[in-house]
C-alpha cells in the first residue's frame, strides 16, 4: 500500500531577497513497510524533503499525499491532528521535554490526543518494555545518556502506532556502537510491525542499512535504488 506520494514538489526560500531553490520538482512514491534512506551532501535538500513528507513544512508548488490524503491544502489544525495520529518523528537533537520524565515524554502525544491517563500510562509502559527502557521511566533527560534519550524519543515516536516514522539524522549525536544498536532496534520494528521508516542522513552506517537509497543533489533525486538486504 502506498503511504506517501509527492507530485512535482518544489520548495523555494528567500535568502535576503535571493531565491534559493531547495527542491526542484520531486516526484516519488513510498509504500508501507519500506526502509528508505535519503542521502546527499549538505544543502542537497534532504531535510527539506523529509519535513515536507512529514507536513512540517509546506511546498512552494506540488502536492503531498499521505495515506492517499492530500495534505497540501489542509489547515494548520488539520495538519497538526494528522501528524499526531499518523506520523512519528525522531530528530538528531532528541527534542525531549527537559522538565518531564521519560515516561511523561513518551505519553506526551497521547495526552495531546486526549487519551485518558490510565490508558496512556499503560501504553507508554508497554512500548518502553518493548524497547528495553522501562527502567528509565522516572528519569529526566539530563539523567540519561544520549543513546537512552534517543530510545525514549523512538518510544514517543511509535507510541501512537503511526504508519510512518520520519528520522532526521537520528544517529548524528551518538557514538558508532550506540548508533548501530539504535538502527538494530529500528530494523526490528520495521520487520515485526511493518512500520515505514524514512531517514535523512549522511551517516555511512545508516546508508549501509538502507533497503531503498535515494541520493539527492541540488534539490533533485540523482538516483533511487532498491538495495538487496544483506544476509
Amino acid at each position: 500500500m502506498e503511504v506517501i506520494r509527492l507530485k512535482h514538489i518544489e520548495k523555494t526560500y528567500s535568502d535576503n531577497g535571493v531565491p534559493v531553490h531547495a527542491l526542484r520538482g520531486i516526484d516519488l512514491s513510498i509504500s508501507q513497510g519500506e526502509f528508505v534512506v535519503i542521502a546527499g551532501p549538505s544543502g542537497s535538500g534532504k531535510t527539506t524533503l523529509l519535513n515536507i513528507m512529514g507536513a512540517l513544512d509546506k511546498a512552494t508548488e506540488g502536492q503531498v499525499f499521505l495515506e492517499k490524503e492530500d495534505v497540501s491544502d489542509k489547515s494548520k489544525d488539520e495538519i497538526a491532528a494528522f501528524r499526531l495520529e499518523k506520523l512519528g518523528f525522531i530528530f538528531q537533537a532528541y527534542n525531549l521535554i527537559p522538565v518531564l520524565t521519560a515516561i511523561e515524554n513518551v505519553e506526551f502525544t497521547m495526552m495531546l490526543l486526549g487519551i485518558d491517563e490510565d490508558r496512556r500510562r499503560e501504553r507508554a509502559l508497554e512500548v518502553m518494555r518493548d524497547l528495553d527502557i522501562e527502567e528509565l521511566a522516572e528519569k529526566r533527560p539530563n539523567e540519561m545518556s544520549g543513546g537512552q534519550q534517543q530510545r525514549v524519543a523512538v518510544a514517543r515516536a511509535i507510541v501512537n502506532n503511526p504508519s510512518i516514522i520520519l528520522a532526521d539524522e537520528p544517529t548524528a549525536n551518538l557514538d558508532s556502537e550506540t548508533g548501530a544498536n539504535l538502527l538494530d532496534l529500528m530494523e526490528k520494528m520495521n520487520r515485526e510491525h511493518n512500520l515505514t521508516f524514512i531517514f535523512s542522513s549522511h551517516d555511512k552506517q545508516v546508508i549501509d542499512r538502507a533497503r531503498r537509497l535515494m541520493i539527492l543533489k541540488d534539490g533533485l533525486i540523482e538516483s533511487d535504488t532498491v538495495v538487496a538486504p544483506t544476509e
